[in-house]
């Protein structure tokens, strides 16, 4: 419930905290495989880039029930589409999933253009995605200036040791991220993606160190209690 509560706060806030995308997957992946998948992005991006028939016109509200029965498939629920936003005059909106297994979230239509694996070699997990080519639907009057950015955003649960972020770097130390010009989305310029991982998890090393330091810190503090009663014993 906290982690829900906190990714749906993280993604109302992005705007100020992060770079404004016009369509970004933000993935929230587990070790097991499974994943919360959240897609912010502009209802002229859905519509040019996933092909979705949605009303541009920034002035109409989103069918909201429409968006979710879009990107429903067998493997992929989706738990919510927000109320929608505006940004430079267009309408956005977030789209929430979850998916067992991240592989089989190419079921979603919407989301097909992408390849999803992930594996292991024994010692690391991996992890790869390549988006494909996007429905290229023309949208008439929307008012991009060439400057919006689409993004993916993925949020590991254990140490990371390789990656192909464009960024070159690993954000709160387990934050990778890719972008693309919107006009190189729209034009089919593939997007690859991985993500190299350690098998254990941040959350487990972590307790597994406290728990190390708090069983020190006992046989420390028991020493200490042993020696001051030694010493305080009146001799024989």
């Amino acid at each position: 419930m906290l982690l829900g509560v906190t990714m749906m706060i993280a993604g109302s806030c992005q705007q100020s905290i992060f770079r404004q995308y016009e369509y970004e997957e933000e993935i929230y992946l587990k070790l097991d495989g499974s994943a919360t998948v959240m897609i912010n992005a502009s209802i002229p991006a859905l519509i040019a880039l996933r092909g979705l028939d949605l009303n541009p016109d920034p002035a109409a509200r989103p069918d909201r029930d429409k968006i979710r029965e879009l990107y429903a498939a067998p493997a992929v629920e989706v738990t919510r589409v927000s109320p929608p936003w505006r940004r430079s005059g267009r309408r956005f909106v977030q789209i929430r999933m979850e998916v067992a297994d991240i592989r089989q979230l190419a079921k979603s239509p919407p989301l097909a253009w992408s390849t999803y694996q992930f594996s292991t070699n024994g010692k690391e997990f991996l992890y790869r995605q390549i988006w494909g080519a996007p429905a290229g639907k023309t949208v008439p009057n929307v008012n991009w200036d060439g400057s919006e950015i689409v993004a993916v955003r993925m949020h590991v649960p254990s140490r990371i040791t390789d990656h192909s972020a464009t960024s070159h770097k690993v954000d709160r130390g387990n934050i990778v991220g890719w972008e693309q010009p919107l006009k190189d989305r729209l034009a089919g310029k593939p997007l690859e993606m991985y993500v190299h991982m350690q098998t254990e998890s941040i959350l487990y090393r972590t307790l597994t160190i406290f728990g190390l330091a708090l069983a020190a810190a006992l046989t420390v503090m028991a020493a200490i209690v042993v020696w001051v009663k030694k010493k305080g014993a009146p001799a024989a």
